[in-house]
């Protein structure tokens, strides 16, 4: 079986043209990710993956009202979808530099990894009631070699590790221009 990096579209080969980047490849990586959560188990993720599943819902409805279809994200605002446009791209911020961390301290356990990447990214846009909902979740997140077993699905670790170095720079960059380019034009800030 091949590791789930290589069964999804890849953030890295999401074309961005000179105008911005690719809507309908953006949308196939996004959906990929959701995907990447019920790797993890027992819906711990579920209330991210519900979001994210209807952030792209929402992004992807406003892309198929417009014709002719928009080729980048960034021509598809301003517009109806700028909200879930910058939920998404949250969503999408988060996991990235929780895997990010990941990759970075080999020994860090996945938890600690998320943790940290919620209170960067996402603590600040939510209540007291949802961190605390959030940081139980957190818990229950699998140990790191399981996580790694899950998505690697039989393949070889350092396979995977480089295949998942390439998705999440490809990740990086589109967040870093869809969170510019969000605060920019006004839209929402990540």
């Amino acid at each position: 079986m091949q590791p789930y990096f290589e069964t999804v579209k890849s953030f890295a080969d999401v074309p961005i043209h000179p105008e911005g980047i690719d809507t309908r490849a953006f949308l196939e990586a996004s959906d990929g990710l959701v995907g990447m959560f019920d790797l993890l188990g027992i819906g711990i993720f579920g209330f991210v993956q519900a979001d994210i599943r209807s952030n792209i819902k929402e992004v992807r409805a406003q892309y198929q009202s417009i014709d002719p279809a928009p080729l980048t994200v960034e021509r598809m605002l301003p517009g109806a979808c700028a909200p879930s446009l910058t939920r998404l791209v949250r969503g999408l911020a988060f996991t990235c530099l929780a895997l990010q961390n990941m990759q970075e301290n080999p020994s860090r356990e996945l938890h600690v990894c998320f943790k940290s990447s919620y209170d960067t990214v996402l603590k600040h846009h939510h209540s007291f009631v949802i961190r605390s909902v959030v940081y139980v979740a957190l818990r229950a997140v699998p140990h790191r070699k399981d996580f790694y077993s899950r998505i690697a699905q039989g393949a070889p670790h350092d396979k995977l590790d480089e295949e998942m170095r390439r998705w999440l720079a490809g990740l990086d960059g589109i967040v870093q221009r869809l969170k510019e380019y969000l605060k920019q034009g006004g839209f929402g800030t990540v």
